[in-house]
């Protein structure tokens, strides 16, 4: 055989495996968290219960989630949108496994440095919750994440039961947050006074001045205020367990 079609050969193998290549990266990045999903139907129920107790026998799936998360991290050219999808979904899983891993208690804050330690390594990078959360998350500019993500209590907003998806991350956003606020056991919301989770209290600079504050609320809960005074009620941190 000549050099020319050896040559020929070798390009065209070339060709097809970077074709490959490129294919399976798409497809990886793509059906990302198809696995979690799964999960997520199994053992969450509509209003975010979680069946710790079930899930903690099968965790050998939520851990091969977390390693393809790790194995593919966010290209530099992946819209907002993905990227928010993708370290949302990271932050709860990996809470899912925080507990899973301590379980059974009564409280994430039984656990020694629960956002402190670093419990996650993509591209040679070490992240804590809460790095995810505070140097990741809300670096991105939309405080809708904080009833996004879920802290495994009470008080928190609900743990979807559904991952999120860069094509569907608008709508399940505007969903999250409207659930949270009409919640009467996290926000208790009326003309002219709001009892209003401390998340508002603690995260205030995402959500800037009390009349921007106040826009925001009426704009996701389709309510009016008049002037209302604000109260912040206290935080249930106990296990948001079925």
């Amino acid at each position: 055989m000549s050099f020319t079609i050896m040559n020929n050969i070798s390009i065209k193998f070339l060709f097809y495996v970077l074709i490959g290549s490129l294919s399976f990266i798409s497809f990886g990045q793509k059906n990302i968290h198809h696995r979690w999903n799964k999960q997520l139907k199994i053992y969450v129920s509509e209003s975010g219960q979680v069946n710790y107790k079930a899930w903690k026998k099968d965790q050998k799936n939520l851990n091969a989630y977390i390693t393809t998360l790790s194995n593919y991290p966010p290209r530099e050219g992946a819209s907002k949108n993905y990227k928010l999808a993708y370290w949302i979904n990271a932050y709860n899983s990996l809470t899912i496994k925080l507990i899973l891993e301590n379980y059974p208690l009564k409280s994430i804050k039984e656990i020694k440095s629960p956002w402190n330690s670093k419990c996650f390594r993509t591209r040679e990078t070490e992240y804590s919750l809460g790095d995810i959360e505070h140097q990741i998350l809300r670096k991105m500019d939309d405080p809708r994440i904080h009833f996004a993500i879920n802290c495994a209590s009470v008080s928190c907003p609900k743990l979807l039961n559904t991952a999120f998806q860069e094509k569907q991350l608008e709508t399940q956003l505007i969903q999250a947050t409207r659930s949270f606020l009409l919640d009467s056991t996290k926000n208790i919301l009326s003309k002219n006074k709001l009892n209003l989770s401390k998340i508002f209290f603690w995260f205030e600079k995402d959500f800037g001045s009390k009349e921007e504050r106040l826009g925001f609320i009426e704009k996701y809960s389709n309510l009016e205020f008049n002037n209302p005074k604000i109260n912040y009620l206290d935080y249930d941190w106990m296990l948001n367990t079925q």
